[in-house]
């Protein structure tokens, strides 16, 4: 493997990582302080989990591609 790939499937790592941990402690944050700080109805935490859960996708569907891109640079 060439220097450039291990930077590349290192930096779409990281860039993983910041998904998940933003996705998480944004969720948390909008779901536990700002909405019942705001006084926001109860339907407003669905949406703020759908957008969580819209951010975990991503998450998946990236590790997914890494996965795949370390896979082929086996061979």
């Amino acid at each position: 493997m060439s220097d450039d790939h291990n930077r590349a499937l290192a930096q779409k790592g990281r860039h993983i990582a910041v998904v998940i941990a933003a996705t998480t402690i944004g969720w948390l944050a909008m779901s536990l302080f700002v909405g019942p700080a705001l006084g926001l109805a109860g339907r407003y935490a669905l949406l703020f989990d759908f957008a969580a859960l819209g951010g975990f996708v991503y998450a998946v569907v990236n590790i997914f591609q890494l996965w795949r891109m370390r896979q082929d640079s086996q061979r």
